[in-house]
This record gives structure tokens, C-alpha cells and sequence, in this order.
């Protein structure tokens, strides 16, 4: 890959806590924070401490951390939102959908019946993150 990680993305800057969040989980390898741009309640993000654009650049154990998260939050926002099931995206490159260049696997709470609200770019109120995350914090233990 020719395109090199840009260590001012917006992810690297929450990491360093230069931009705040809602955290929900954190570890060794992985960091996991609500989407201030949900595209549904509990809509939650988990990303690799390690530097990396994303899974074409990601090192082997960076990506098996980002997948265990993954699969924890996942659980967690489904037992939160008492959700029928989750929806786990992660995109790469602009052809591909990424629009920040820092790897990050979204987790989406889903309910029968229910679409995806459209990505706008509205932001949500943060006194409504702080609820769902707290909701998803309780629900990891």
C-alpha cells in the first residue's frame, strides 16, 4: 500500500486523548467508544491501539485483538439494547467506504424491522451517548 498513516487522524487523536469520547472498553490492544455519528442507538466503534489505515496495513495480533473486542462489544450492545441482532462493518480505502484512516470495525445494535438511519454526519447529543454507553458499560460487567 502506498499511502502512509496519517498519526493526526481523528481516532490517533482520541487515543491520545487530545479529542474526548464516550470510552466503553479498553485494553492492552484495543479501545472501544461510542460513534458520535451513530447510525442507530448503541452504533459503537472498537480500533486497534497500534497504528494502522486499516486492514490491508494492520499487523496479525492488532487484527485478532480488534476481533476479540469486536466480538465482546458486540455482545454487550445486544444484551443493552435488548437487539434482535448486530450488524459488524469495517470498511478500507475511499473505494471502499473508509472515511477515517485509522482501522475501525463499527458495531450496530439491530431490531427487527428497524433500518439503519442514513449516514448524515449529524452528531448526537452527548448527554445520549453518555446514556447508551453507560447502558453497553454495565452490560460488559
Amino acid at each position: 500500500m502506498s499511502t502512509a498513516y496519517d498519526p493526526d487522524n481523528v481516532f490517533a487523536k482520541i487515543l491520545r486523548g487530545e479529542i474526548p469520547s464516550h470510552k466503553l472498553y479498553e485494553d492492552e490492544a484495543t479501545f472501544a467508544f461510542m460513534d458520535i455519528m451513530p447510525r442507530g442507538d448503541g452504533h459503537c466503534l472498537v480500533i486497534p491501539k497500534k497504528p494502522s489505515r486499516n486492514i490491508l496495513d494492520v499487523a496479525p495480533d492488532s487484527l485478532a485483538a480488534v476481533a476479540a473486542t469486536t466480538q465482546k462489544l458486540a455482545r454487550a450492545v445486544v444484551k443493552a439494547f435488548s437487539a434482535d441482532g448486530v450488524t459488524v462493518q469495517q470498511f478500507n480505502e475511499p473505494a471502499g467506504g473508509q472515511v477515517v484512516f485509522h482501522l475501525h470495525v463499527h458495531i450496530l445494535p439491530r431490531f427487527d424491522g428497524v433500518a439503519l438511519k442514513p449516514h448524515t454526519g449529524q452528531m448526537e447529543k452527548p448527554e445520549v451517548l453518555a446514556a447508551n454507553a453507560e447502558k453497553i458499560r454495565k452490560a460488559l460487567g
